[in-house]
């Protein structure tokens, strides 16, 4: 497989499945409806922020596969976290579970830190691409917490 074609794969995987996900449970997103904690953004705002993150993982995996720096535990940590990850949008918009998605999002959180340090050994650019991810997540986290005081 050529490094174009790598990339090209490594990218669509997680953007393809936030889009699903993003349809599936799009009827469900309440989050207009809900008191919001100081510095939550506009809804338009998420989808905009996950693509980016999507293809900024996409990109940090594809290079470690393209330099045949993949194995069983970066291939594993990176699958379950990308699961998670999608997983966290069921709990809270379709179940509405908002306390166990705190638990779900730290959750989250630990495996993108375990993810960045297994990437950053391989290839420090693929674990410094992940770094946004990580600010990301736990400003979700912030916001997961926020939402489920200020609607208790």
């Amino acid at each position: 497989m050529n490094k174009i074609s790598t990339y090209i794969r490594s990218i669509l995987l997680p953007v393809i499945g936030g889009a699903i996900v993003g349809i599936i449970t799009s009827q469900s997103i309440d989050y207009n409806t809900l008191k919001q904690p100081p510095l939550a953004p506009p809804s338009v705002l998420f989808p905009i922020v996950w693509t980016i993150l999507y293809i900024l993982m996409g990109v940090s995996y594809g290079i470690l596969k393209s330099k045949e720096q993949t194995d069983k535990d970066i291939d594993l940590i990176y699958y379950g976290q990308l699961i998670v990850n999608y997983l966290w949008s069921f709990i809270f918009f379709v179940f509405k579970w908002r306390f166990i998605a705190i638990l779900w999002i730290i959750l989250l959180a630990v495996l993108v830190i375990i993810m960045i340090t297994k990437f950053y050994r391989k290839n420090s650019l693929a674990g410094l691409l992940q770094i946004p991810y990580l600010l990301w997540v736990l400003f979700a986290t912030y916001l997961t917490v926020g939402v489920y005081v200020l609607n208790k």
